[in-house]
């Protein structure tokens, strides 16, 4: 068995998020404000629309008994179940299960209070409440064989730690076909928020994964916010990617004309997302008719302004950059180890301050350059 791994505090796929305040913020000028987001994961809510793989639901008084205690809680949502995680120093993480959705992550601000850092939002449709954005998984695993299968239902296996220095929180998902053997582990820090992927090739044939973590990180608007560190970085304009969990304005990039079909094809795509819906159909199929060419270019911008619509692919980012929001008078750091590939997502500032789109999503991927498991090798990332 061979082992590609990288580390940090963990080895980490998604994001490592350190905080930290701006020390001279520049104040925006007045404007409207709309109501501020809230977060999503509240008892109240009705059964939340993201599970598409058939469970049967642990009891949360078992899971209680069982993981409960030492900064760890578990809360029922209809079918489903959060797992709620906090720290003495305030740090606050919860995750859905079986869905893997990460909902919500506050981190202590400069001001002495915490400060939520993921953007999550919540529908009402006629089969339940739709919860998206949040950091969510998307990854396709297929076998020389053509076999394909992506990991969407996922089974709590270990919490571990304490309120005092961290908690870690194990999931793992299996195929019907045993093609791979995924565990997703989420681990809470001070500071600091990081989730890592060990994947294992049960098969005597190479595994290809391709994909990427999507991470919603919410901005008081993006004409407010920059990303900081990508100068000299190669890029793809492509598409934005689609689950229903990822957040894309209506009308998006017909400005630009992104076209979907240079990044996969549309089989491709239904195949590679999990929870594919009518309404994923609708908008792929809105951008599979657009006409356009797929564009490289180069990042100029050290202080990237994330105000304009911007969907891209970055080949040689640096493993650590930084995301400030003027608004809100904070920064975070985020950090990627295993994949090669920085996806970045901006929605444009044409919407109203802390709305439903007022987001930027960032992305650890392997699109372009699938990632090769040999037979009955291990990746981490």
């Amino acid at each position: 068995m061979t082992t590609a791994s990288s580390s940090f505090f963990s080895p980490c796929f998604s994001l490592l998020w350190y905080t930290k305040p701006i020390k001279h913020p520049i104040s925006l000028l007045p404007c409207h404000l709309s109501t501020p987001f809230q977060c999503s994961n509240k008892r109240e809510l009705p059964v939340a629309a993201v599970a598409s793989v058939p469970y049967i639901p642990a009891s949360v008084d078992y899971l209680e008994t069982e993981f409960g205690g030492h900064g760890v809680a578990f809360e029922g949502l209809g079918d489903s179940y959060v797992v709620k995680m906090g720290l003495e120093n305030g740090s606050l993480a919860s995750l859905m299960l079986p869905s893997g959705l990460i909902t919500s992550y506050k981190a202590p601000m400069w001001h002495g209070g915490t400060l939520e850092l993921l953007h999550t939002t919540v529908t009402e449709e006629q089969s339940g409440a739709l919860i998206q954005g949040g950091v969510s998984l998307a990854l396709d695993c297929e076998s020389d064989g053509g076999i394909s299968w992506s990991p969407s239902s996922w089974i709590l296996q270990d919490v571990r730690g304490n309120a005092e220095e961290l908690i870690q929180v194990e999931m793992i998902s299996s195929d019907p076909e045993s093609i791979a053997e995924v565990k997703y582990i989420v681990t809470l820090q001070p500071d600091v928020l990081s989730s890592e992927i060990v994947i294992s090739n049960s098969k005597s044939l190479p595994l290809q994964l391709t994909g990427s973590v999507i991470s919603h990180l919410t901005v008081s608007n993006p004409d407010a916010t920059y990303a900081i560190g990508l100068e000299g970085s190669n890029f793809f304009s492509r598409a934005p990617f689609f689950s229903n969990f990822c957040l894309i304005p209506p009308g998006f990039g017909q400005k630009n004309e992104v076209d979907s079909s240079q990044l996969w094809g549309l089989p491709g795509i239904k195949r590679f997302l999990s929870g594919w819906n009518a309404k994923n159909q609708n908008d792929a199929d809105r951008l599979e008719r657009m006409k356009g060419e797929d564009m490289e270019g180069e990042e100029e911008d050290n202080y990237k302004k994330l105000s304009s619509e911007m969907s891209r692919i970055y080949t040689s980012a640096p493993r650590n950059f930084t995301v400030i929001d003027r608004g809100r008078r904070n920064s975070v750091v985020v950090r990627r180890d295993g994949f090669k590939e920085l996806y970045m997502f901006s929605p444009g500032c044409n919407h109203e301050y802390y709305s439903k789109y007022t987001y930027i999503c960032v992305g650890q991927s392997a699109v372009l350059e699938p990632i090769i498991l040999g037979p009955e090798d291990v990746w981490k990332g």
